[in-house]
């Protein structure tokens, strides 16, 4: 008989940290797991047995942590449910949130390999879009770190949202296959699949007690199979889950109708189960795509909601009185708001709850983060399109929504305006149902992500239920993880700061403040200058390799990197540049400083003005960059593709970080934080986390511009404002309007960007003209800018307020965020 217990012992090698341990753990993965040998294994095969290698490391964690989680019965969990997960690479960062680094990279070099070379294999997840999947990206680094019961919910997305290339200056969409290759940090669970509901029909019937229940029948199922991606906290013990649901048929393969010819019939179900976890939000121009959008946020929440149930029966039973003290569900945005209806129907239908009771629990399970003010955002649903595939739900929000608005009107009799307001449902020519008044009645706290942003939810946005439930309300002002925006995307300055004040700020970022001891330390502020000048040379080769654009390190590198919408005004960024394009023009001998601009933005397919913006910047680019006249005083560079792995490149090549939002309609931001961390200044308008950031790195050490959020929602409410007669007063604004609109940069179609003056100037489709203020704030924008030229010059003092930027956002830390949440809303304490 085998000795089990020897065995284990010779096998403990696929968990040392030991450097031939870990050289034999890599052969004998590229041997046994992946049959290749080291001369015939390609470079993937490589990445792919090392990742192997730490996977065995992090899923020793991961079972002990999740034994404990078991053990004790005291264990609150907390669950995330998101639509997105910007993840991004795992190997690096699983090797440093391990510790591992030194023997790791000692291992590789004695194999004749390069870690860093191996970890740029590795493709980035397509697990999201923006701000709101890398928040839950960081979100569950500092969950984990702070040994909390966490857990992430997801969909795992095969193509992403799409991958990004640029022809003839337009952005062009293809599928981004990240998933063709294998992910080897996914663990598929197929006995944790389970049955997910669409369409059919419901009936009443009575129970055994004579009670009117209801059910759901007749409807078409598939199949959420969970792919489990382990999270590593930051020098501990634990490991926690990110479970992402595929979907599937319920029948891959019809072999009757195989057997009769119809092969295409044969293998329908499984693509139209398929289409659910396809991609990431599917457009949503016409109808069977706001269908399959549909569809994705249920299938999800409801997947999810019946694991979160299964797991607590597991331990608890059917004791639901204790579920509220045992889980907690945290909605990232509206997305998963359809979870409340859901949790109802499943408390009330299945597990035979009385309707007050299961009201009673559910109410005090969710918590909802709202993560923006535009109306658009605010996700509302065609009662017809819900009826048809989700008629069981719709039945619940009615009863949800008729019993909510007759204690409304208790409060507030006869008071027909904020009963309208309030209501989960909106009259209209399209009665809609409104998830975000879903998420505000269903959940017991609502917060927001900044305290402008808080302010605006309680004043403006959800004021009329603010007025009911002022203590439901708060701010969790949003924040990054360190680990992954200082300590891995930028190697020469973490290691610059942990020299000089030692590595506690890895898990504690408030320690930069020491670093306020240097900012007159010349000696310091020079290896400072260098560190960046490092990371633009990095940022400088990247571009000319992949773009083939010979760019100046050592110009001032402007950076705008974010989702495009117009909100966010990379189009006032590009008129600034057509502005010191045509000062250039006017006098080629201008004193001004070399600046390179570069931005990175992705478009939704169907957001036609924001993809209109993409192709101007790339025209305007085309005639800067080709214009010898100029002497390479300018230069534009649109970087496609942007995702989490090139924000590692750039971030912490930028000497100034773009955050111009108008004022009031940024939620937060988060790429604000990120960019201060690596030592940009910020030049941007009083709006989200801006406001917070001032207030922490000094008004010397920040360009802020523009109106406020009052003064926006002012001029808008006064009707007063006229885009058309600052275009007539001021020939700045006047020329360079001109140029756009009349095709200067763009001569081979002169009209192509007609609608971008109409937009600014009169409006468009009804739309308010220049609706985002960027004729109001120009003249505001410039003449910060021109402070930006001239402080730079001066290497000292510009340097000793990037410093100073490092060392003052130590408050913007995820870790600071999650602290609050278990503290304030979720009750969670650390294991």
């Amino acid at each position: 008989m085998m000795d089990v217990s020897k065995k284990l012992k010779d096998e403990k090698y696929r968990t040392s940290k030991k450097v031939k341990d870990l050289k034999e753990n890599f052969i004998d993965h590229l041997n046994l797991t992946l049959g290749k040998d080291f001369k015939n294994a390609t470079m993937w095969d490589k990445f792919y047995a090392l990742s192997l290698v730490v996977k065995d490391r992090v899923l020793e964690r991961w079972l002990k942590t999740q034994k404990k989680y078991y053990e004790s019965n005291d264990v609150k969990r907390v669950y995330y449910l998101s639509i997105e997960f910007l993840m991004g690479r795992l190997l690096y960062n699983n090797i440093l949130n391990l510790k591992i680094d030194k023997e790791i990279k000692k291992a590789m070099d004695e194999i004749g390999l390069s870690l860093d070379e191996l970890s740029e294999i590795e493709p980035d997840a397509g697990l999201g879009n923006g701000g709101l999947g890398r928040l839950a990206a960081c979100f569950l680094d500092s969950i984990a770190t702070l040994s909390y019961p966490g857990y992430g919910y997801g969909i795992r997305y095969e193509y992403g949202i799409f991958k990004q290339l640029i022809k003839d200056g337009f952005q062009v969409e293809v599928p981004d296959d990240w998933l063709k290759n294998g992910n080897p940090w996914e663990i598929e669970r197929k006995d944790r699949a389970v049955k997910v509901k669409f369409f059919g029909r419901t009936e009443s019937y009575k129970d055994k007690e004579g009670n009117t229940r209801f059910r759901w029948v007749d409807t078409y199922d598939v199949i959420a199979l969970p792919y489990d991606t382990p999270v590593v906290g930051y020098g501990n013990d634990v490991a926690n889950t990110l479970r992402l649901w595929s979907a599937k048929p319920i029948t891959e393969f019809d072999f009757d109708n195989f057997q009769k010819g119809n092969y295409v019939k044969a293998v329908e179900s499984q693509a139209i189960a398929g289409a659910i976890s396809k991609v990431l939000y599917p457009n949503d121009a016409f109808y069977a795509g706001r269908e399959l959008r549909l569809k994705q946020e249920y299938f999800f929440v409801s997947a999810s909601i019946q694991d979160i149930i299964r797991r607590f029966k597991s331990q608890f039973g059917n004791n639901f009185d204790i579920f509220p003290e045992k889980n907690v569900i945290q909605l990232n945005d509206t997305h998963p708001a359809l979870a409340i209806p859901e949790l109802m129907r499943i408390l009330v239908d299945e597990e035979f709850l009385p309707w007050e009771k299961a009201w009673e629990i559910t109410t005090k399970t969710f918590a909802y983060t709202n993560h923006t003010v535009m109306p658009e955002a605010l996700e509302k649903w065609e009662v017809h399109l819900l009826e048809r595939l989700l008629p069981r739900h719709l039945e619940i929000m009615y009863e949800i929504n008729a019993r909510f608005l007759d204690n409304v009107s208790k409060y507030y009799p006869g008071n027909i305006e904020k009963i309208r307001n309030v209501s989960i449902f909106e009259e209209g020519h399209v009665k809609q149902a409104r998830m975000a008044n879903l998420s505000v009645v269903g959940s017991f706290s609502i917060n927001g992500v900044s305290k402008l942003h808080t302010e605006i939810l309680k004043e403006r946005v959800f004021k009329d239920f603010y007025d009911i439930w002022p203590e439901k309300f708060n701010n969790k002002t949003n924040g990054i993880t360190q680990r992954r925006w200082l300590l891995q995307s930028n190697p020469e300055l973490s290691k610059l700061i942990t020299d000089t004040i030692g590595d506690e700020w890895i898990v504690n970022l408030d320690h930069l403040k020491n670093l306020e001891k240097y900012a007159d330390d010349k000696v310091f502020l020079n290896e400072f200058y260098k560190v960046k000048q490092n990371n633009k040379i990095r940022l400088s080769n990247y571009i000319k390799k992949e773009l083939n654009i010979d760019v100046n390190p050592d110009s001032i590198f402007d950076v705008q990197v974010k989702r495009l919408h117009e909100y966010k005004r990379q189009l006032l960024n590009v008129m600034h540049i057509i502005y010191l394009y045509q000062t250039l023009k006017e006098n080629p001998e201008q004193d001004i400083y070399p600046r390179t601009f570069i931005f990175g933005a992705k478009a939704a397919p169907g957001y036609r003005m924001a993809k209109l913006i993409i192709k101007l910047i790339n025209s305007v680019a085309d005639v800067i960059n080709n214009d010898n006249e100029i002497a390479d005083k300018i230069k534009v560079v649109f970087v496609p593709n942007y995702n989490v792995s090139l924000a590692e490149i750039i971030i912490p090549a930028a000497n100034v970080s773009e955050q111009i939002s108008t004022a009031g309609k940024e939620a937060s931001g988060t790429g604000n934080m990120k960019f201060a961390l690596n030592g940009a200044l910020t030049i941007g308008t009083l709006d989200g986390a801006n406001i917070e950031i001032k207030e922490c790195v000094g008004d010397e050490n920040i360009f802020i511009f523009g109106l406020t959020a009052e003064q926006v929602a002012k001029l808008k409410e006064s009707r007063l404002y006229n885009p058309y007669e600052i275009y007539l007063r001021n020939e700045n604004i006047r020329k360079i309007l001109d140029a756009i609109n009349n095709g200067y940069f763009n001569k081979n179609d002169p009209e192509l960007f007609k609608d971008i003056f109409q937009s600014l100037l009169f409006g468009l489709n009804g739309a308010q003209a220049d609706e985002y203020m960027l004729l109001a704030d120009f003249d505001s924008y410039k003449t910060r800018h021109k402070e930006i030229d001239f402080i730079y010059r001066d290497k000292y003092r510009w340097n000793k307020k990037a410093l100073l930027n490092v060392a003052r956002v130590g408050m913007f830390s995820s870790d600071r965020t999650i602290r609050e949440y278990a503290r304030d809303i979720w009750k969670v304490k650390s294991i």
